[in-house]
């Protein structure tokens, strides 16, 4: 709890941005990466944090690296709305876990292996229409914003999103996806289910998800937002953790963040990678995916930008 309201008074200015975040983070002994990116419709910086693990790859080890992605569209929507809108949720989630992350390393509780956390910083962006309410839309393409978020060491994938800007959720707190492969929509993972009982108290949420929901945006075809874009430019699993609500909330509506479910979410994916580093943790059953694949082919057609684009075998779109 300190650290998600630690991060949500840190994003919660007008002048934040990718450096001011930096500077925190790195007091907290992390390595991290900063990179300005300028687009059409305005400006955000890039992070990307490291937290090594103890067996991790990085240090030539045999731990699988955890990816954490704090997907959104802006953290803010200056002018026209003042502090943050309910589209941050994810931003401030990811940087909670690399707080908490460091914190822990600090007191001598090192994860087995590497955590990469990703999000943007962005307290000017724009709207867009979308029914049954506006979300925020992203100041620079969506698709660039995702390939750098999305990095190839990352084995398996938590894409924390704020989810409320709907009618097919209708409770307050967090949810999980079933796993998304390669075009594939996986059976829900038991072992995520087991952790998301465990960190909530109560009976596990699932969010639905559609094909339309794991195809990259920009195609003409509805998406209930874009949690699972990152699902489009990796062979990794990737699991959505949505912050969601009772009624249908603008992500562009200030006033909205509930820093207690944020903070579900922050110990859900912490959690999640204790057990992952550790090999407890399995997203899907490789057998089974296998097993589709021999019975009705790849669907990595659903992953390619146009549907002409499709990747040849072994082409990745990292």
């Amino acid at each position: 709890m300190k650290q998600a309201i630690e991060a949500y008074e840190l994003l919660d200015a007008s002048t934040v941005n990718g450096e001011v975040v930096a500077s925190t983070l790195r007091d907290r002994g992390l390595d991290v990466q900063v990179r300005h990116l300028s687009g059409p419709k305005g400006e955000t910086d890039f992070l990307k944090i490291l937290i090594p693990g103890e067996q991790g790859r990085k240090a030539g080890g045999r731990a699988p690296t955890m990816g954490i992605i704090g997907r959104l569209g802006g953290i803010g929507a200056r002018p026209s709305k003042i502090g943050l809108v309910s589209d941050a949720d994810g931003a401030i989630a990811a940087v909670a876990v690399a707080l908490k992350l460091a914190d822990m390393r600090a007191h001598g509780d090192v994860l087995p292996g590497d955590v990469i956390v990703t999000t943007h910083i962005c307290p000017r962006a724009p709207t867009k229409p979308h029914r049954p309410v506006p979300f925020m839309d992203s100041p620079v393409d969506i698709g660039t914003l995702v390939r750098l978020e999305t990095d190839p060491a990352m084995e398996a994938i938590l894409s924390i999103d704020t989810t409320r800007g709907n009618r097919v959720i209708n409770t307050r707190g967090i949810a999980i996806s079933p796993t998304v492969k390669e075009g594939y929509i996986l059976r829900v993972s038991e072992d995520l289910l087991d952790i998301l009982e465990v960190v909530t108290g109560r009976l596990p949420v699932v969010f639905p998800v559609t094909t339309q929901d794991i195809t990259p945006y920009g195609n003409g075809i509805y998406h209930l937002n874009s949690i699972l874009q990152p699902a489009t430019v990796t062979t990794a699993p990737v699991v959505g953790v949505a912050l969601t609500s009772e009624v249908a909330v603008p992500g562009s509506a200030t006033g909205a963040s509930q820093v207690v479910d944020v903070e579900q979410a922050v110990r859900f994916c912490i959690e999640v990678a204790k057990a992952f580093g550790a090999g407890a943790c399995r997203f899907y059953d490789p057998e089974e995916f296998d097993r589709l694949i021999q019975l009705y082919g790849p669907m990595r057609h659903l992953q390619a930008p146009q549907p002409w684009s499709v990747p040849s075998e072994g082409e990745g779109y990292v």
